[in-house]
């Protein structure tokens, strides 16, 4: 899988532009402000449909305009395609695959991509979070139905906790429908985190072996708040088994005026030699664990799909020792099409066979 080209219109500091993109490693470099990383997102945007920021579409508009574009044009399974959006301030954004009008939860899953940014360095010692997000986007790569099932359970916690808030100032009412419902997508959604974490730590663990030395161990575990134990171990995948939680933790919801139970509050935990990286891991073997993570998260998404997906580094080599840079482009030299940005690009003198690109103020002023 592959990017051929991307082209622009009135998207961030883009007025209009359209670059190609060979097969390799591109290096997008130029001075900070200068439009590298919005170029990045709007890469990324073909993948899931918004900025992996956290911007709301109508900032992705160039300043005074009321609409703006991206169209990518991608390889994948040796056939062309093409992803349009189409961003307005007035109305909602048209998502566009190969001529065809499409919605958001259909675009993902067409064009697969990593990220690899400076927030994922935080992957380990971060919030719980940062954790589901990175295991939610992972699956829903290579499982769009994960990703709609998702967002129904999100909409029923959503109801949920309207009703807990109206419970505690108002009167008493029946939960049961959305127990029902919660009860059931949250078994279907803890089964599938646990297939893919399974697959994850096979892949991690042999790349953490190569990066680390062989001196360590990488293990992700799955974490739940409801305590260990063999009924909680079987449980998780069980309907029943989380409709029974739902109704034992009702009295403190109503107070907290928020559901406790559920994949929403589930985490990850990395241990290397046997220790609790997030609590007593080194800077360096955080990074390591982090850097691996990533590379499953490659190997994972070829294992399901058959093609290797498209990676974006957002300015995170220069957070790298040369150790694991060096790691990092050996893994994706000649097989995956990798865009890096950088305000560094002496960093790259020593590689071969890489694409350089300068941008400056929105524009292209170098290229090849």
């Amino acid at each position: 899988m592959n990017i051929q080209s991307i082209k622009l219109h009135q998207f961030r500091n883009y007025s209009h532009i359209e670059i190609p993109f060979p097969k390799s490693i591109i290096v997008i470099y130029g001075k900070n402000g200068q439009g590298k990383t919005n170029l990045l997102e709007a890469l990324y945007l073909g993948s899931i449909g918004k900025s992996y920021r956290g911007i709301g579409d109508s900032d992705l508009i160039q300043w005074q305009q009321e609409e703006g574009s991206c169209i990518l044009q991608f390889v994948r399974s040796d056939a062309v395609q093409e992803i349009k959006i189409i961003l307005s301030k007035e109305r909602k954004k048209e998502i566009w695959i190969n001529g065809t009008k499409s919605s958001q939860k259909e675009l993902v899953g067409t064009l697969n991509e990593v990220l690899f940014s400076p927030d994922d360095l935080l992957l380990i010692k971060g919030s719980p979070s940062l954790r589901r997000r990175f295991m939610d986007m992972e699956i829903s790569q290579v499982n769009p139905a994960y990703y709609r099932m998702l967002l129904q359970y999100n909409r029923a916690i959503s109801q949920r906790n309207l009703l807990l808030r109206q419970m505690k100032y108002e009167r008493p009412m029946s939960l049961e429908e959305w127990d029902r419902q919660i009860s059931a997508f949250a078994a279907s959604i803890v089964e599938k985190r646990l297939e893919a974490l399974h697959k994850m730590n096979l892949l991690a663990s042999i790349i953490h072996r190569r990066l680390s030395g062989g001196t360590e161990k990488l293990c992700i575990s799955y974490v739940q708040p409801y305590g260990e134990s063999p009924a909680a171990e079987a449980g998780r995948t069980d309907p029943q088994w989380y409709y029974e939680l739902l109704q034992r933790h009702l009295p403190r919801d109503i107070q907290r005026m928020a559901t406790s139970v559920g994949p929403h509050r589930d985490d990850l935990m990395f241990t290397a030699g046997g220790g609790d990286l997030k609590r007593f891991g080194s800077q360096g073997q955080q990074r390591t664990a982090v850097l691996a993570l990533k590379l499953s998260e490659l190997e994972f998404v070829k294992s399901e799909t058959g093609e290797y997906p498209v990676l974006l580094l957002d300015d995170v080599m220069s957070e790298l020792d040369s150790s694991r840079r060096q790691a990092l482009l050996q893994f994706v030299r000649n097989r995956i099409q990798t865009f890096i940005t950088t305000t560094e690009p002496l960093l790259f003198e020593s590689v071969t066979e890489y694409y350089p690109i300068c941008i400056d103020a929105g524009t292209v002023i170098s290229s090849g």
